[in-house]
């Protein structure tokens, strides 16, 4: 599976659709990431999706006969999980979470800074370049769009 991140001109205006939820992270902060996949040009890719709360509601009141039960997942691990917290979506018992007939634009984040991962004298470790790669894989959440003819 291709990043999006490396599929899309950087700076590019853009709508995904075809939207499947793998994971939900929760960290310290008053945000949350969403790790997705989409089709985008006929091909399948992953990203990592930057969101407030409040949008993940909505995004996940489009998932259909499984939206309630969602919303109060979420809840619950709001309220009791330990952060930084994981919700995966990736087997026979938690499948994937279809957002049917949903689009997304999706923004840009800044490029990772080199100075945030390294001092000046450090090698590069692979938990580096891991961290950075993660980090310029992320996208914002510009907007929510309910296709009318789905």
């Amino acid at each position: 599976m291709q990043r999006l991140i490396d599929a899309v001109e950087y700076g590019a205006d853009f709508f995904v659709e075809e939207i499947t939820i793998r994971a939900i992270v929760f960290d310290n902060s008053d945000d949350v990431t969403v790790w997705a996949t989409t089709i985008f040009d006929q091909q399948l890719y992953f990203f990592h999706l930057g969101l407030p709360f409040a949008s993940l509601d909505v995004m996940l009141r489009q998932a259909g006969e499984r939206a309630g039960e969602l919303q109060e997942e979420v809840a619950e691990a709001l309220a009791e999980a330990p952060r930084p917290c994981l919700i995966e979506y990736t087997s026979e018992e938690r499948v994937p979470v279809e957002l049917p007939g949903l689009a997304l634009k999706l923004s840009f984040t800044y490029p990772a800074d080199e100075d945030e991962f390294l001092e000046e004298d450090d090698e590069d470790s692979p938990e580096d370049s891991e961290e950075r790669a993660a980090a310029d894989n992320v996208f914002y959440l510009e907007g929510i769009y309910r296709r009318l003819d789905a």
